[in-house]
């Protein structure tokens, strides 16, 4: 087993669950959840492919996946800021919808060879012994998916635009009294959040797991990437963390499915998702008041706490409403 390979592996594979988290967390900042993902990335996966394919054209693809992802994202803002519908409600039956409408639509395409991007090793620095091949030996959605949790942490902790949207999120009448207008940054980071999980469709389709079928492999990462909101207390550097151990998770999979031949190798396709539900158990126990009072006194069972624990924006799921 070649350590170099594993460390590779899971970055690549975890780039799109990267992307939709990352982009989640930026939107559920703002107070505005939406459920909507795991139609809306397998909807964003067809698209990408059919357009690459007939444009050949890797960029224009890439474009068509994030446009439906920020439309599909949009509809959701619309119906939840100005038409006063239940966001909840209305993302649940968008992904539906949107998982049937992408199997219906990509139909004709399934099983079909396609563009895919290439690995793009980065001159002298995919020289580097263990990190080269690790960090810089990736295609361009990789390195982008990287990119995107520093540049996420930055300017969500360290901007002006920033401080608006955690105030929007955690109070919009108070931010409405300081002069900001809490519909149009909720719509804002509705659709820039829905740009990011479509580019994670597009990169399923055009990257981690080229060509477009039913079913196309992306199917539940929605839910996972909802999920690592939660687990990564509605924080990008945690929520990517998150991404990271749920792409390990399934990789091992694959090596266990060869060192154990005689478990069926459902459990091992299965094994990550009740593991990341056991992860958001402990996270919950963390975030317990008895349980902060007791770790209290304990240094380091303390500061392993603060890392799980973490609370969701005051206004989530209660979008402004302006008297």
């Amino acid at each position: 087993m070649d350590l170099t390979l594993i460390i590779a592996g899971v970055i690549a594979g975890a780039a799109p669950i990267v992307l939709a988290a990352v982009g989640e967390t930026i939107t559920e900042k703002s107070g505005l959840i939406n459920l909507s993902l795991d139609g809306s990335i397998l909807l964003s996966a067809m698209a990408s492919f059919v357009v690459a394919r007939g444009a050949d054209s890797l960029l224009i693809g890439f474009a068509a996946g994030a446009l439906v992802g920020a439309a599909v994202a949009g509809t959701v803002a619309v119906f939840s800021i100005f038409l006063r519908q239940n966001q909840v409600a209305v993302g649940f039956v968008l992904t539906l919808m949107t998982r049937d409408l992408a199997y219906f639509l990509g139909n004709a395409y399934s099983r079909l060879p396609g563009p895919q991007t290439a690995a793009m090793p980065v001159p002298g620095l995919d020289q580097i012994p263990f990190l080269g091949p690790v960090l810089f030996n990736h295609p361009l959605p990789v390195y982008f998916s990287m990119m995107l949790i520093g540049i996420g942490w930055w300017y969500v902790y360290r901007t002006s635009p920033g401080l608006k949207l955690r105030a929007v999120g955690e109070n919009p009448k108070a931010a409405y009294a300081r002069g900001i207008n809490p519909r149009k940054v909720q719509m804002l980071y509705a659709v820039c959040g829905g740009l990011l999980v479509g580019l994670a469709g597009a990169t399923f389709s055009l990257c981690t797991k080229p060509g477009w079928g039913r079913p196309q492999g992306a199917e539940g990462t929605g839910w996972i990437a909802l999920a690592l909101v939660i687990f990564g207390g509605w924080h990008p550097l945690k929520a990517a963390a998150g991404a990271y151990l749920f792409s390990f998770l399934q990789l091992m999979g694959i090596y266990f499915q060869g060192w154990l031949p005689s478990v069926p190798a459902q459990v091992f396709q299965v094994a990550p998702f009740p593991l990341m539900i056991f992860t958001l158990l402990i996270m919950s126990i963390a975030q317990n008041e008895s349980v902060r009072r007791w770790a209290a006194r304990r240094g380091r069972t303390s500061a392993l706490l603060r890392f799980f624990s973490g609370m969701a924006p005051a206004a989530l799921g209660r979008p402004f409403r302006q008297d």
